[in-house]
């Protein structure tokens, strides 16, 4: 049986390492295929996700029980709607053991809705450590390491082995300093600015980006066909 939707964590314990670009990637890339997304940003210290997709974003609190179950019923709702987290490095921990404690991959599953985790990847001690228990904690769930090319040549990414059916590596294309500094605008929609070479984007700054979005995006689309494919294939096993 096909998965309805997916629930995305873009996560790291590490700061200025991309979560939030992915994170508005994976939700512009839902809203090209008129998709109904929710975006939940927890980035409590500047709410970058939330400036730059007004209309798709909200700051979400997990600091009580209150804004924990909000969060989480959001993510678990049979609702049809891709869900995106853009999980900052201060509520890493605190986030993966609220989901631990109330099996939230299990409850996802058993929903019918796919939990993917997009790990970005980086080499130092505590980044490998994290990614590592997340694994052991989470093995029903996707985690998906993902190599930013800002950060340097994947050497390793051994270190971070894809877990879960349909996994595999991601790359994150490196962007040009001035592709960059045009995506940097808050509120930014891809999807909306792309091929649109107006008084503020020159032409040369467009093309590139749509050549840049579609290089993500395929990634994006290859690894849903990859999960999807291998749930039904297990469900047909069964």
């Amino acid at each position: 049986m096909s998965l309805p939707s997916f629930i995305t964590i873009v996560a790291s314990p590490r700061p200025h390492v991309g979560k939030t670009l992915i994170a508005r990637m994976l939700a512009d890339y839902h809203l090209s295929g008129e998709r109904k997304v929710q975006a939940f940003d927890l980035n409590a210290r500047d709410a970058a996700l939330t400036a730059f997709q007004p209309r798709h974003a909200h700051l979400s609190d997990i600091e009580d029980i209150k804004g924990q179950m909000a969060l989480f019923d959001a993510l678990v709702a049979e609702d049809d709607i891709y869900k995106v987290v853009d999980l900052g490095h201060e509520a890493f921990e605190k986030f993966f053991l609220i989901a631990q404690d109330i099996r939230f991959a299990d409850e996802a599953r058993r929903r019918g809705l796919a939990p993917v985790i997009l790990y970005v990847a980086s080499p130092d001690a505590a980044s490998v450590e994290a990614y590592a228990a997340l694994v052991r904690l989470f093995p029903v769930a996707v985690i998906v390491p993902v190599h930013n090319e800002i950060l340097g040549p994947a050497q390793h990414r051994d270190k971070f082995p894809p877990h879960g059916k349909g996994a595999q590596l991601l790359h994150l294309p490196l962007l040009a300093p001035g592709l960059r500094r045009t995506i940097e605008q808050r509120p930014f929609s891809f999807i909306e600015t792309a091929g649109s070479a107006g008084p503020e984007i020159p032409l040369d700054v467009s093309i590139e980006l749509q050549r840049w979005m579609r290089k993500l995006f395929l990634e994006f689309r290859e690894l849903e066909l990859r999960v999807l494919m291998a749930d039904l294939t297990s469900s047909i096993q069964r």
